[in-house]
C-alpha cells in the first residue's frame, strides 16, 4: 500500500510541531489526560471500536476505584480512520497539543509504524494492544498484545501437530502479513511443511472468488489466514459458498476474534481454528468480572476478544506503572513498569523490561456454533516474549 512507503522523516514533516518531552505528563488540576485513538472509521472500524469501548471500560473502573495518584483519568479519543498518516497526525495533536500523559492505540501494524517514529521524537509512550509480527522493540511503546512465539509460532506448532503440512497463506497486503508469512515459510522449512500459496489483497477487498478457486485448486491441508478487518467478511462467505468446510480445509486465522465472528457471520466460519491469548470463555473470576462489566455497559449481545482486553489491560498495567513511580513522567513510568504482574481476565500478565513486551500464555480456540471460541489447546503458563526469535534456530536472519 502506498502508505507504507511513507519515510519516517516525512511522517514527522506531516505531524508539525517541536520535538522534545512531554513535559506535563498529562496532569492538569485534578485530572490526568490520556489519549485512545482508533480507527473508529473504515475498513477496521469493525474491530477497532470495540477495543476503544474496553480502554474506557477500564478507565471508568480506575476513576471509581479513586482514580491514579488521587486523579481521575479524562480521556481523548481520536479517530484514526484506517489511514495510516491519519494515526501519525493524532498522535502528534495528543502529544503536544492534548497533552497527554500516555496514548492506547492502533491495532494493524501500519498504524503502529506510521505512530512509532512520532511517540519517539516525542519521548511519550504508546501502549499498544494487538498481536502483531514481531521483529520490533521501540523503548516508547509497550506491546500488550502478543508477539510472535505467543501466537503465530503456537498456531503453525498446532497444524503440524494434526498433520496439516501443506499450507496456503492468505493475508492483507500490508507490514503484518507479510512479515507474519516471511517467518511462516522459514518455520515451514525447517518443520517439513509445504507452502502452496501465498496471496495478498488490499486492507477492505471483498472480491474472493479467483482466490478461493486457487485455494481450491492447490489442495491445502490448511490455510493460515492474516487477513484483518471487514476482508475476513468476504473471504469466510465465499470460502462457504465454495463448499469450502473447516472439516476438510481449516483456516488459522490470528486476527478474527470473537468480534470479528458476529460480521462474518456464524455459519461461514464455525469450526475454524484460532490463535489468541484470551478468549471470552476464558476461565477465572477475573475474567466472569470483566466479561460481566463489559456487557453491562455495552450490552448483553456484546462479546469480549483478545483485543480489547489487551486494551483494557493495558490501561490497568500503566495506571500500575504510574502508581509505583509516584509520577506520570515518561522515564519514571517506563523504569517502574518493568517486571510489574497483574492478574487479568487472561491470567497473569508480566512486563518484561527488557523490551517491554508482555509474558502471555498461548490459546488455540476453535470457533462454536454460538459465535464464542472453544479454547482446545494452552502453553500451561505464560510465555517469555521473544519479539525477535533470538531462541528459535530457524528464524537467522529474519530480523
Amino acid at each position: 500500500m502506498a502508505a507504507l512507503a511513507i519515510l519516517p522523516s516525512m511522517l514527522l514533516t506531516a505531524c508539525g510541531g517541536e520535538s522534545g518531552e512531554n513535559a506535563s505528563g498529562g496532569a492538569d488540576g485534578n485530572t490526568i489526560k490520556v489519549g485512545l485513538l482508533h480507527s473508529l472509521s473504515g475498513t477496521m472500524a469493525i474491530s477497532e471500536v470495540t477495543v476503544r469501548d474496553a480502554e474506557l471500560l477500564a478507565i471508568e473502573e480506575i476513576n471509581a476505584a479513586g482514580g491514579v495518584l488521587g486523579k481521575k483519568l479524562q480521556p481523548v479519543v481520536e479517530d484514526g480512520a484506517s489511514d495510516w498518516p491519519t494515526f501519525a497526525q493524532k498522535a502528534q495533536k495528543l502529544i503536544r497539543k492534548d497533552k497527554v500523559a500516555t496514548v492506547f492505540g492502533g491495532w494493524t501494524s501500519a498504524s503502529r509504524k506510521a505512530m512509532l517514529p512520532v511517540f519517539e521524537r516525542n519521548k511519550a509512550l504508546l501502549w499498544y494492544p494487538v498481536q502483531y509480527e514481531g521483529l520490533e522493540s521501540s523503548p516508547y511503546i509497550f506491546y500488550t498484545g502478543a508477539t510472535t512465539n505467543q501466537q503465530i509460532v503456537p498456531g503453525l506448532d498446532y497444524l503440524k501437530e494434526k498433520g496439516k503440512k501443506k499450507v496456503f497463506l492468505v493475508g492483507s497486503d500490508y507490514v503484518f502479513p507479510r512479515t507474519a508469512n516471511k517467518i511462516i515459510k522459514a518455520y515451514a522449512k525447517a518443520n517439513g511443511m509445504e507452502i502452496l500459496g501465498e496471496e495478498y489483497t488490499p486492507l477492505g477487498h471483498t472480491e474472493y472468488s479467483t482466490l478461493v478457486n486457487k485455494i481450491a485448486q492447490a489442495k491445502p491441508d490448511a490455510v493460515f489466514n492474516t487477513l484483518n478487518g471487514d476482508s475476513n467478511v468476504a473471504f469466510f462467505k465465499q470460502l462457504k459458498s465454495a463448499g469450502i468446510t473447516a472439516a476438510q480445509m481449516p483456516v488459522m486465522s490470528v486476527s478474527v476474534a470473537e468480534e470479528e465472528v458476529g460480521g462474518i457471520g456464524i455459519d461461514n466460519i464455525v469450526g475454524h481454528p484460532v490463535a489468541w491469548n484470551y478468549y471470552q470463555t476464558t476461565p477465572g473470576a477475573a475474567n466472569e468480572k470483566f466479561v460481566k462489566a463489559f456487557k453491562a455497559k455495552y450490552g448483553a449481545k456484546k462479546v469480549t476478544s483478545d483485543p480489547m482486553e489487551a486494551g483494557y489491560n493495558a490501561v490497568y498495567l500503566w495506571a500500575e506503572a504510574v502508581k509505583k513511580a509516584g509520577s506520570t513522567d515518561v522515564a519514571a513510568v517506563k523504569k517502574a513498569a518493568g517486571g510489574i504482574a497483574l492478574e487479568r481476565p487472561e491470567g497473569l500478565v508480566t512486563i518484561d523490561g527488557s523490551n517491554q513486551h508482555m509474558y502471555k500464555t498461548a490459546r488455540i480456540g476453535v470457533i462454536q456454533p454460538d459465535g464464542l471460541i472453544k479454547e482446545v489447546w494452552n502453553s500451561g503458563k505464560p510465555i517469555k516474549p521473544d519479539p525477535y526469535l533470538k531462541t528459535y534456530p530457524w528464524a537467522t536472519g529474519l530480523s
